[in-house]
């Protein structure tokens, strides 16, 4: 079945009817704010977990009346013809399969950040949306943010000068997950499933809803996590289209002693040769920066750039200019950070225009930062500072590192080479 074939032909007053993929946490906010829009209908769920789909099914029948059908297979969701968008919440490893999967079968995709488990994974999905003309939308809902885009426009506009240094805060509390045994899979999982393309493992509760982010075969750490928005924000005011031209993250699993394997304090510096990224994840007890508050529980989240003329801080809370020798405040914009609705409102407007020039964060440039989150994670699991070709997407004579930015795949759940 071909992407022509597999859509409907939608017209600008029908419905927009979409399957949502993985019903936990973020799953269950894509509920509510899929379900808040008027022309959206969500007409399927899919989980590897049987009472998150009956949480779901129950969710969606309350607010609509209507009854979504239930898959435990996200291929069988693409094969139901009545669905025009899929909108993925699964965990990070299984991003880029589903994806694919879903512009082969004629589907837009709505998939959460990051883009991409992996840099390989990232380039597939880009050539599958390109392939199957599928639009695509990544969750970096800050793209659709009205005071993000006006400080992106400020720092563009040479407000502050040039800009030599973006800086990524994500000193997001993280307590210590514990130890969590072996255990038989508990009753309505379908392990095998959740594991998909990542290798088999026994089940345990950490490895397991949200933990999994803490480890290597099915989530990025922090800096992948959280971080990967304000990489996202510091790339985009940065005004870099482009891998750097080398990476080197330090940083280390401290004070805990857990099953996590990613590490909870990490530094990145990437190299574009007239301007850098500096990265920092702190998941233990820090103090602000710049001004930057998250609130309580000692975090703090957001970004600073520095140009020859001043400097920016933006959080959720707005931004901050400052410039000149006095350190003077010369602008400041106060607006909460919303929820990601208007974000999933342009995608749904693309998904009508079938413009990729609509979509805020369109899969190619999502694969960009999520890259570097990659590129970063490389260099901190083999110990140093890494070259990196810009255009092959790769490190320079490296092939231990280079082994970093793919995986080895379980099937049947392969990332092919030709999508």
């Amino acid at each position: 079945m071909t992407a022509v074939q597999a859509t409907r032909v939608m017209g600008a007053n029908d419905r927009i009817q979409v399957g949502i993929i993985g019903l936990g946490g973020r799953g269950q906010a894509h509920l509510g704010m899929y379900g808040s829009i008027a022309d959206c209908a969500i007409v399927s769920v899919c989980d590897v977990d049987q009472a998150a789909r009956e949480r779901a099914v129950a969710s969606v029948v309350k607010t609509s009346q209507r009854q979504p059908k239930e898959y435990v297979d996200m291929r069988d969701m693409f094969a139901d013809r009545s669905v025009d968008a899929v909108s993925v919440a699964a965990p990070n490893h299984w991003h880029a399969l589903s994806t694919i999967w879903a512009c082969q079968a004629g589907k837009d995709v709505y998939v959460e950040k990051p883009a991409c488990h992996n840099v390989y994974e990232g380039q597939k999905m880009v050539e599958a949306a390109r392939k199957y003309k599928r639009i695509v939308q990544v969750g970096s809902q800050g793209r659709s943010m009205p005071y993000k885009i006006k400080a992106m426009q400020l720092l563009r506009d040479g407000f502050i000068g040039k800009v030599y240094l973006a800086k990524g805060l994500c000193y997001k509390r993280r307590l210590s997950i514990g130890h969590t045994p072996d255990e038989p899979v508990p009753l309505g999982v379908d392990w095998d499933k959740f594991l998909g393309p990542a290798p088999m493992r026994p089940f345990t509760r950490n490895r397991f809803k949200y933990n999994w982010h803490w480890f290597w075969d099915t989530g990025n750490g922090d800096i992948g996590n959280q971080g990967i928005h304000e990489m996202d924000i510091a790339r985009w005011g940065l005004g870099k289209e482009t891998l750097p031209r080398s990476v080197v993250s330090t940083g280390g699993k401290y004070v805990y002693t857990d099953d996590q394997e990613t590490p909870n304090t990490q530094t990145a510096v990437f190299d574009y040769g007239d301007s850098q990224i500096v990265f920092e994840v702190r998941g233990l007890l820090t103090g602000a920066e710049g001004g930057i508050t998250a609130g309580g529980g000692g975090s703090a989240i957001g970004n600073l750039f520095y140009g020859a003329d001043g400097w920016m801080a933006m959080d959720g809370r707005g931004f901050q200019v400052y410039k000149g020798e006095k350190n003077e405040m010369v602008l400041e914009e106060k607006q909460n950070a919303t929820e990601a609705r208007g974000h999933i409102e342009n995608f749904f407007k693309a998904v009508r225009s079938r413009r990729l020039e609509d979509l805020t964060a369109e899969v190619e440039p999502a694969v960009i930062s999520a890259s570097l989150v990659h590129l970063a994670n490389a260099s901190y699991r083999t110990g140093r500072k890494l070259a990196v070709d810009a255009a092959a997407m790769r490190f320079t004579g490296d092939a231990e590192a280079n082994a970093l930015l793919t995986r080895q795949y379980r099937a049947p759940y392969l990332v092919p080479s030709k999508v």
